[in-house]
């Protein structure tokens, strides 16, 4: 509707422009200087005082018509001062008589050609503004919204537009808005109204009396000391959909929330028959009970190798179910940063000369003394270092460095791997998101950098990723643990 209304006259909304103006003062001056030299006001070119009125006049617009009638006013001024000052030329009579004839027709003829010229750009304005306001009114009736014009009691003085399920008849007059509101809804009207006075603006959404089973939403805004104008729309199917989106969406945190108590509650059934196979081999890798064969041997050691490292996946997946599941008690103690970092750095030193990359460790001096979590400051410093090391080439680096910032302790572990795309690096950090090719997808479950920032988050914390492709990955985790005695 908007696009097939018309544009307001472009000249109604600019200024008159100079054009006009030196038109009319021009024409002025010359019909003075012609009525003195003719011998002033009484003259047979008198007449012509009021030609620029006339040219005014057929320009069509008031404020010329103003200027015009100023214009001839200040000609006949200037002829009449002329006259007392400047005898002028003298005609025979009869010439006289002519000029006369010819000045008052003129005049007459050109001011009311003027004149109608007027009346007919008044009436094409006219009409033109009617046609305005016309599609204008059929634009606002037809909008699919109900526009309406209320007081600060809510009482409507105006509607515009098609009314919807369930206030069809019932806006017409001076009717209260609270009238077609259902009751348990009239009080939050009340409070709309009265924040859209106050702030400038409110919404609310309410069920109309008639028809409780629709739903209605109504935009208010302020338009002038006490006066709101407002837009109300059936908003019952979108509520409708919100409705099915909410049961979904409690329905799937239902369901993931059931998944992680089950996890977490298979702790010790998935521990125990994992733990006596790891037993049980590290027995025969170790010939407690008699000589084994090689091949035999071997074996044992596979299965042992097999079983550390499903133990490790299954504390990876319980660990996070229990986070999920609000179930994950951090069990906070006083010790040095220091030998957990360490300590991690000595258990994966040998996977880092298999693979070829140097693992480097920065460690303060001086204590470090924190109070944490022991066991989930290794688990974080480890499952950074064994990522790194996955996706860092032979030749590369991985670099470890552990220090203090007031009461943070700050764990940074850098390499000079592949890097992480940028779609990646918004997935990682998510359970079960991994990055990388097929290779290093297969190594893990994808939950190493989900519980680095869970656990961070149990601290207080926070874990920074900045990586580029080609360009390796920084890893910082923030802790507020440091204690106040500590020395950084």
């Amino acid at each position: 509707m908007i696009e097939n209304m018309p544009a307001r006259s472009l000249s109604a909304a600019k200024p008159s422009g100079l054009g006009p103006v030196l038109a009319i003062a021009g024409l002025a001056v010359a019909a003075a200087l012609l009525v003195v030299i003719t011998g002033g006001v009484l003259g047979p070119l008198g007449p012509w005082c009021l030609t620029p009125l006339a040219l005014a006049a057929a320009m069509g617009r008031g404020e010329r018509l103003a200027l015009g009638a100023a214009a001839s006013l200040t000609a006949v001024g200037v002829a009449a001062l002329g006259g007392l000052t400047f005898r002028g030329v003298s005609f025979e009579p009869a010439v006289d008589a002519v000029l006369s004839g010819f000045a008052l027709a003129s005049a007459i003829i050109a001011l009311a050609a003027g004149l109608v010229v007027l009346q007919r750009n008044l009436a094409r304005e006219d009409q033109r503004r009617r046609l305005e306001l016309a599609r204008a009114s059929f634009a606002l009736d037809q909008q699919p919204h109900l526009l309406m014009a209320l007081d600060a009691a809510g009482r409507i003085s105006a509607a515009w537009g098609v009314e919807p399920r369930g206030a069809v008849g019932y806006l017409a007059g001076r009717r209260l808005l609270a009238d077609l509101v259902a009751d348990v809804d009239r009080e939050r009207l009340a409070g709309a109204i009265g924040e859209a006075l106050a702030h400038g603006s409110a919404e609310v959404g309410f069920a109309p009396a008639v028809e409780p089973e629709v739903w209605l939403e109504l935009s208010l805004r302020q338009v002038g000391s006490g006066r709101l104008m407002g837009s109300l729309r059936d908003a019952t199917e979108a509520r409708r959909r919100e409705a099915a989106l909410e049961a979904a969406r409690a329905e799937a945190e239902a369901q993931n929330t059931g998944k992680s108590r089950f996890l977490a509650n298979m702790s010790h059934e998935l521990r125990t028959p994992l733990n006596a196979i790891m037993g049980f081999s590290d027995i025969m890798r170790q010939r407690l009970f008699g000589p084994l064969s090689d091949r035999y041997a071997e074996y044992a050691d596979l299965v042992h190798e097999a079983g550390d490292h499903l133990l490790d996946l299954i504390n990876d997946v319980l660990d996070m179910s229990k986070i999920e599941a609000e179930r994950y008690e951090l069990a906070r103690e006083t010790f040095d940063a220091r030998d957990g970092v360490s300590g991690v750095l000595r258990l994966m030193r040998g996977q880092a000369e298999r693979a070829g990359v140097q693992l480097r460790g920065l460690l303060p001096n001086d204590p470090l003394e924190i109070l944490a979590d022991r066991r989930a400051l290794k688990q974080i410093a480890l499952n950074l270092v064994s990522n790194a090391l996955k996706f860092t080439p032979r030749g590369g680096a991985v670099t470890v460095a552990l220090r203090g910032d007031d009461d943070v302790l700050e764990l940074v572990v850098a390499d000079t791997g592949v890097g992480i795309g940028a779609e990646d690096l918004q997935r990682l950090g998510r359970p079960y998101e991994q990055a990388g090719g097929a290779a290093q997808k297969a190594a893990g479950v994808g939950l190493g950098l989900s519980l680095v920032r869970s656990f961070s988050r149990l601290h207080g914390g926070e874990m920074i990723i900045e990586s580029q492709l080609g360009e390796g990955t920084t890893v910082t985790v923030r802790l507020p643990v440091i204690e106040p005695s500590s020395v950084a």
